[in-house]
């Protein structure tokens, strides 16, 4: 078990969430005010997307990024930000007979487009999605080669941002390892993501024998989504990791109450106290994960 963990708090995430709670933020101010809430409330990170302000859909705005960060920075509270570099990789296929005919959802860009907002803004940590996904249950795909994923690793570690490794599935972590093989990557975080269809599942058995599978001495943490999420927090707490919550991942505190993210904070936190563990600081954090300041 590890006695001393990380809650990171993903706010608002890329799905259609903000028509289901009204408690998801959207614009720049609604993001930072609800990672202050988080911070207040006993996270150590928070992992933040930007949404268009006037649609409530994803963005990779450089302009809303920055908001975000300049409103977190300014507020009376410390918090280690970690800003998504997985916008950019969505694929809808086109229906039928005619796949190259692509959707409405497709937003494909480069590996070094999808870090423009980390290099202008070069957060503590920024994470790195290893590997192609069937994202749901219709035509749409996340997409990341092997030749995307060295040279996007290869450029975060120049501008000296910590990556986090998000670990969809078995094949994503043998690719993550085989970049750390390369020299591609220094001293990365890893996240384990399950319940995300068609990847792995929110289990037991599933998380532990990808745990059983990272490098050696290695941070990580894992998370599930919907109702798993706090029962894979804890899990994650008992083989030795950290954990992830917020309302990216699941929407509601208890069956039909909606949450915000600072409760989601506060009741993972009591899963880790009433386990015998506590939840670090951001400054606590950033020793154990080796973060360089900002």
């Amino acid at each position: 078990m590890n006695q001393d963990v990380i809650i990171t708090c993903a706010l608002t995430g890329a799905g259609d969430t903000a028509s289901k709670s009204h408690l998801v933020p959207v614009t720049p101010r609604q993001i930072a005010e609800s990672a202050v809430e988080a911070a207040k409330a006993g996270a150590t990170v928070v992992h933040c997307h930007v949404r268009n302000p006037e649609t409530g859909r994803f963005s990779r705005d450089v302009a809303l990024y920055r908001e975000v960060m300049e409103r977190i920075r300014e507020a009376d509270v410390d918090i280690i930000v970690n800003l998504t570099a997985g916008m950019g990789g969505d694929l809808e296929i086109g229906p039928g007979e005619t796949p190259l005919e692509f959707g409405p959802g497709t937003d494909l860009i480069g590996p070094l487009e999808r870090l423009a907002h980390v290099e202008a803004l070069l957060p503590e940590i920024c994470t790195l999605d290893c590997g192609t996904l069937n994202f749901g249950d219709g035509n749409s795909i996340y997409v990341s080669t092997p030749a995307q994923l060295r040279a996007g690793a290869k450029r975060i570690t120049e501008l000296g941002v910590k990556a986090e490794l998000e670990i969809f599935d078995t094949g994503h972590l043998w690719f993550a390892k085989q970049m750390m093989k390369e020299g591609l990557l220094d001293d990365p975080l890893f996240q384990l993501c399950l319940g995300i269809p068609w990847g792995a599942p929110a289990d037991t058995t599933t998380m532990k024998a990808m745990v059983d599978n990272l490098p050696a001495n290695v941070t990580w943490a894992g998370f599930g989504i919907g109702r798993m999420q706090m029962p894979m927090a804890a899990q994650a707490v008992l083989l030795g990791g950290n954990v992830r919550v917020g309302l990216e991942d699941n929407l509601y505190l208890d069956r039909g109450v909606l949450a915000s993210n600072g409760q989601l904070v506060e009741r993972a936190t009591e899963i880790i106290t009433r386990m015998g563990g506590r939840v670090l600081s951001p400054a606590e954090g950033r020793e154990k994960m080796n973060l360089k300041r900002r």
